[in-house]
């Protein structure tokens, strides 16, 4: 199911929150919250599945080996724990790996040894990489002596809880276990109805209205590259370097807004990215959920304080090797995670000599990058993504022409893809200009002006929202 569709505004929705706003009226907390979790779990076998099965199984046998890690623990049984945490890590590690890796595996076992063997038929399951990773961090948290012994219903709602279910932001059991367990979340709460409608409102805008048309003519170029020019393949890769954005953002800020129905607080996954001007800040602006996680379990594993520089850059390189690879099976991804990877470096090495850019150069050199990226990203392959790259800089569809042929192409472009090129610049305008939804959440006063706002957003998307279109991360 899919936030952005009439089944789950108009029925869903309305069907779930009445449910747990009555269901809280009662004294005893697990009505409300099995109906949550119930809710959740019908939410995700909409789209999950033969595949929902198992994913209850999953996440059971995480509970449990968590529970058997803390018990250990606590009665110093080090060896036990240890044992009970590298099974858990083989096991979460060997089931994502199996669905999201097992055919690329065997496209490079084809490649080096000349054989043929068949792929499998996997369809990759909804969340699985966002899930998995929670699930990760719980059992670490468990070995670490940071968890206590957590009740299954609060568990259960911890993983499945739909707002955040399928795409995130990765929370941590930390962050929102205390808020199930928050008495005062079971009271109805005006203020934060009213901030939940808004970011809804706000995400849904951003998804329907901006991601989707700029994602559908972006992924028409990238369909066929061949069959494409020099000013299409820029606005193809602008666009989709737009598009990701807003599609991600407005998921964020829906899954925000819908947990806040439930008197739940979400972390913030991004702070207007594209102001940044160089990587390192772009990485604290960008999918931060994912970017702390990756920080606290990935790099922290390798980094030492006091170990020096080379340990340091190479934990960053590290870390960004392992997202390039959790973000999909394909060398262009392990490429694309390598080459963030390097900028950050490049960006921490200025920071820590206190070298600096004017603002406008490393801004734009940011961005650059951002696009750069952002196509080997989107491309099927390596080599796709270096065609386009050539398509942006070599200019061949204009050698040879004088000034006045030139401003004639461009012209006739700009006539022809006129409401793309309207979308860029809206998008363009309020990625770089705009207030994030962090801002606009700590400001936030429940007036009628924001009542107003929301239903004017929530009204137009609902307009266009004639067919069903997945959020691009869904494929993750």
């Amino acid at each position: 199911m899919i936030f952005s569709t009439y089944t789950f505004i108009f029925i869903f929705l309305p069907i779930v929150f009445l449910g747990y706003r009555v269901l809280a009226l009662f004294k005893r907390p697990i009505y409300s919250k099995l109906w949550l979790v119930l809710a959740s779990l019908y939410f995700y076998a909409q789209g999950s599945g033969t595949f929902f099965v198992l994913f209850i199984a999953d996440v059971l046998i995480n509970y449990a080996l968590g529970s058997l890690i803390v018990i250990a623990d606590k009665s110093g049984r080090r060896w036990t724990k240890r044992l009970l945490l590298t099974a858990g890590l083989l096991l979460n590690i060997a089931f994502l790996g199996y669905y999201k890796y097992a055919n690329f595996a065997i496209e490079n076992i084809n490649l080096l040894s000349g054989q043929a063997f068949p792929l499998l038929e996997i369809v990759l399951p909804l969340g699985i990489s966002f899930y998995t990773f929670q699930l990760i961090a719980y059992l670490v948290d468990c070995y670490r002596g940071q968890t206590k012994e957590t009740p299954l219903i609060d568990f259960m709602l911890f993983i499945t809880f739909f707002p955040q279910l399928i795409v995130g932001p990765i929370v941590h059991h930390g962050d929102v276990i205390p808020q199930f367990q928050d008495p005062s979340a079971r009271l109805f709460n005006r203020a934060n109805l009213m901030l939940g409608m808004f970011l809804f409102s706000i995400g849904c805008a951003k998804k329907i209205l901006l991601a989707d048309p700029l994602t559908d003519y972006s992924a028409a170029f990238y369909a066929n590259v061949g069959a494409g020019d020099t000013l299409t393949a820029w606005a193809a890769s602008v666009g989709y370097t737009i598009s990701y954005y807003f599609d991600l953002s407005g998921y964020a800020d829906m899954a925000l807004g819908l947990a806040l129905l439930f008197n739940i607080r979400l972390p913030h996954n991004f702070n207007s990215p594209y102001k940044a001007r160089n990587f390192r800040e772009y990485w604290q602006r960008w999918h931060m959920t994912l970017s702390k996680f990756l920080s606290d379990y990935i790099f922290r594993s390798f980094y030492k304080k006091g170990s020096g520089s080379f340990n340091f850059y190479f934990s960053v390189m590290m870390t960004f090797f392992v997202s390039g690879f959790w973000h999909g099976a394909g060398w262009q991804f392990i490429v694309w995670g390598i080459l963030n990877g390097v900028f950050v470096c490049m960006s921490h090495y200025m920071y820590r000599n206190k070298l600096k850019l004017p603002f406008l150069l490393a801004w734009t050199l940011t961005f650059g990058g951002v696009i750069a990226t952002r196509i080997l990203f989107v491309s099927d392959s390596m080599s796709e993504a270096w065609q386009v790259l050539g398509m942006l800089v070599s200019g061949a569809d204009f050698a040879g022409l004088g000034l006045q042929a030139t401003v004639d192409k461009l012209l006739a472009f700009a006539a022809y893809n006129a409401y793309t090129i309207a979308l860029l610049l809206i998008g363009m305008a309020i990625a770089f200009f705009g207030r994030s939804s962090a801002q606009m959440t700590q400001e936030f006063q429940p007036r009628i002006r924001h009542a107003i706002a929301a239903a004017f957003l929530l009204g137009v998307s609902l307009t266009q929202m004639t067919s069903v279109s997945k959020f691009l991360y869904f494929q993750f």
